[in-house]
Parts: structure tokens; C-alpha cells; sequence
């Protein structure tokens, strides 16, 4: 009963081997789409601070931060690349199964079709891109050669595939537009919104409203002002500090041949301090001008990846700093300001029915928000700056002066102008009160 079912075994078993090269050739177009499929989702998913960094790496990491200056050029190969690779694949398995039917093994051909299907589904999709983006930054450095080879190779006809891309984007979508950046309008048009919307918390709606705020806030608006930081000149040694934290929580480090301010140390980002050089650890500042709004400070900031802005004013002089935390402060603390900050005593306390006092370096802004008022014609940007604008001179204790409905009174002065002032608040008749 043996000798009878030999050659159809022979037969099987040739047939067999026949398809082994089809399968190892499968085999090696799922790794082909795996890798092309993790690059991609790899080297889109990194962070602006990763690409920064990658630029200033090894030989692969540079090569990564060289393939994503190119974006469409990039993302253009890597589809086309992943595309054909996956129609080579189907492509085998068909023939593969229409073998194994000829062979007669149709159910066998049925399953091996549907396998083959979800085999390049979870192994050179899904699995492959979610383990990609646990370590983007590694998964990039270690696909950057073989995937700057392919790009390089598909020059020669990428300018028919973005024509390509064109023509579709023309002839099937012609109407298609991107979509808009966020605009301030969209934000505010979300608070007035949110005032029907029982769903938003009232906490989420005041963080919308200073970040609307802050496209009209000035960087020396929130700054610490100068004479408030301490800063260091190079060589900086642990016992420089004398036990002190600054207030900043950043350690400030000038140029060797000026008191311009050069670098910033997060001391609190140390796991532990240095007894010697602290500047070598320092991060360096952006600079902003101090007309510009603290929205536009912080996109600075963060294009650059840096965590402390310094303030310079016209003459290009360094007139305060402005950290990231300060803004962040802003942004989430319902009565945050300055003079908490800095001082840590409220920028605005009442004494009597018709009197308060204010630290000199209450803002404005603060104080119009505070009384509901229309404001007055000032340049200034604080109390202490309107009373010595008012008074034409440095102010002394007992100096009083008027400014629209407020009359102030000068308590207490530092060498920069009024600490403590005393105001009355005296509206005319037609200014409401």
C-alpha cells in the first residue's frame, strides 16, 4: 500500500520545493516593507528638539536630520519604495497560490492568500510602526544609510512622481486647500464659545483667556528685570551660589568680557551640582526685543528648544530675562503677575474703602483690569514707571501725583523707582466707577 502512494508523495514533495524561493523571496519583501514602514514612522514622529539634536550626531543621525530637511522628497520615496515592495509581494503570494491549486490543494491556497494578507498587515505595518515610535530617535540613526541610498536612487524619477502627485491633487481634489495655522480670532471665538458649553471647565476657559492674552502681553511685561537676577561671570564654582537658589530656579551666566547675558543653567534639571565650571552646563539664551509680544518670545523659545529668553532693548542692552516657567505661570495660575513672582506679596491689596497700595512694579494692565476702567495716556508699562514719567524725575518717598482717575502716593523706593505707593482711586464724574 506503500509503493502506490510513493510518486504522488515524490510529487508533493517536489512541489514543495518548488515554492521554497518563492517563499524566501516573500520573506524578504516583508522585511523590506517592514523596514520601509518603520522608517516612516520613525522619522515623522520625531520632536523638533530630537531633529535638533540628531543634526549635531554621528554619521546616521546626520543623515536622518539631512533626509527630513526634504520632507516630500523623503516621504515620496519611502511610500513609493513601501508601495512596490508590497505589490512584488502580493504579486508571489498569487503565484504561490495559484501552484498550490494547480497542485491540487485548493483550500490550502485559500488560506495561504488570506495569511499572506494579514501577515504584511501585522508584521509589516502595524507591529513594525508601533515599535518604531518607542524609540524614533534610534530607529531613524539605524535607517538613515540604507534609506538615504533609496531616496537617492528614485531622484531620477521623482520629478514624475511629485507630477504625479500634482495631477491627482488637481483632477480629484480641486477645490482642496490647507487648512489654516490657529489663529488668536480661533481662540477667542473658543472662550466666547465656551460660555454656553457647560462641558468646559472654567479653569480651562481662563487658561484660553491668557493665552489669548499673551499675543497682546509684552516680553517686558513678564520679565524679571534686571537688577532682580543674579547673574555670574565664567569660571562659576558651587560656592559662588553661597546656598542660594536663585529665584529664577536658572543660573545666569554672563560673557567673560561683559555683563551681557550669555547662558542659563536649569539647576533644577541637575541630578546633582558641580563643585567647579557650572557654565559648562549652561544652555544658551535666546534674545528678543523688548517690544515683542510674550507670544512670540515663547514660539522663539521653543523653535530653538531653549528655556530662558533674555530681554534686550534698543540699544541692544540686556534689560531683564524672561523663563519659560514665568510664562508657564501665566498661562496657569488664574492671579499669577509679576509681583508674586518676584516679590511674593499680591501686586494689589485694599486698606480702606477708598484707598489700596500697589507694588511699583504692578502693571498697568493689571490695574486697569483691576478698577474696570478705560486707561489712561501713558507710555509706561507699570505704576513705578507712570509716577516718574508724571513727575519728570526719580521718585522720592512722600511724592504724590495724578494719573487719570488714580492719585498716588509714593510709600517706599528702591534704586530703580517707587516700591510702595499708595493710591487713592478718584473718578470723575463721567468716568465710571
Amino acid at each position: 500500500m506503500i509503493e502506490p502512494n510513493l510518486p504522488n508523495l515524490i510529487a508533493g514533495m517536489s512541489g514543495f520545493v518548488s515554492l521554497v524561493p518563492w517563499l524566501v523571496a516573500m520573506g524578504v519583501l516583508l522585511f523590506a516593507s517592514a523596514f520601509f514602514s518603520s522608517s516612516e514612522a520613525a522619522l515623522f514622529y520625531l520632536r523638533r528638539a530630537q531633529r535638533r539634536r540628531l543634526a549635531s550626531g554621528g554619521v546616521g543621525q546626520r543623515r536622518a536630520a539631512a533626509l527630513l530637511a526634504e520632507p516630500e522628497r523623503l516621504l515620496s520615496a519611502v511610500l513609493f519604495c513601501n508601495l512596490t515592495v508590497n505589490v512584488a509581494y502580493f504579486a508571489i503570494a498569487s503565484i504561490v497560490g495559484i501552484q498550490l491549486e494547480q497542485q491540487g490543494y485548493g483550500a490550502a491556497a485559500g488560506l495561504f492568500s488570506l495569511g499572506s494578507l494579514m501577515t504584511l498587515i501585522v508584521f509589516s505595518e502595524m507591529l513594525p510602526k508601533s515599535l518604531a515610535v518607542l524609540q524614533p530617535a534610534k530607529v531613524a540613526a539605524l535607517a538613515a544609510i540604507p534609506l538615504s541610498t533609496a531616496v537617492r536612487l528614485l531622484d531620477p524619477i521623482m520629478p514624475v512622481l511629485q507630477t504625479v502627485n500634482l495631477l491627482s491633487r488637481r483632477l480629484l481634489w480641486p477645490t482642496f486647500a490647507a487648512e489654516p495655522y490657529l489663529r488668536v480670532g480661533d481662540l477667542e471665538r473658543a472662550v466666547r464659545l465656551s460660555t454656553h458649553d457647560a462641558a468646559l471647565l472654567e479653569q480651562e476657559q481662563q487658561v484660553l483667556e491668557v493665552i489669548v492674552a499673551l499675543s497682546q502681553l509684552r516680553a517686558d511685561e513678564l520679565m524679571r528685570p534686571r537688577p532682580q537676577v543674579l547673574t555670574f561671570t565664567p569660571p562659576v564654582m558651587l560656592d559662588d551660589l553661597q546656598g542660594r537658589m536663585p529665584a529664577s530656579g536658572y543660573l545666569l551666566i554672563t560673557e567673560v568680557e561683559s555683563e551681557e547675558i550669555a547662558g542659563a543653567v536649569a539647576l533644577r534639571n541637575l541630578s546633582s551640582l558641580p563643585t567647579k565650571n557650572l557654565e559648562h552646563h549652561a544652555q544658551p539664551v535666546v534674545y528678543v526685543p523688548w517690544c515683542t509680544t510674550a507670544a512670540r518670545a515663547l514660539e522663539e523659545m521653543q523653535r530653538q528648544a531653549r528655556d530662558v529668553a533674555a530681554v534686550v532693548n534698543e540699544h541692544g542692552e540686556t534689560i531683564g530675562v524672561l523663563t519659560i516657567d514665568d510664562i508657564l505661570d501665566t498661562i496657569f495660575s488664574p492671579v499669577a503677575s509679576r509681583t508674586e513672582r518676584l516679590l511674593h506679596r499680591r501686586p494689589i491689596w485694599r486698606v480702606d474703602a477708598e484707598t489700596w497700595v500697589v507694588t511699583g512694579m504692578t502693571s498697568l494692565r493689571r490695574l486697569i483690569r483691576h478698577f474696570n476702567i478705560s486707561r489712561p495716556a501713558s507710555k509706561s508699562l507699570t505704576v513705578s514707571g507712570v509716577i516718574q514719567e508724571t513727575l519728570e524725575r526719580l521718585a522720592e518717598p512722600g511724592d504724590e501725583c495724578r494719573w487719570g482717575p488714580f492719585h498716588f502716593k509714593v510709600l517706599e523706593t528702591g534704586p530703580h523707582g517707587p516700591r510702595m505707593v499708595q493710591l487713592r482711586f478718584e473718578p470723575n464724574e463721567e468716568e465710571p466707577s
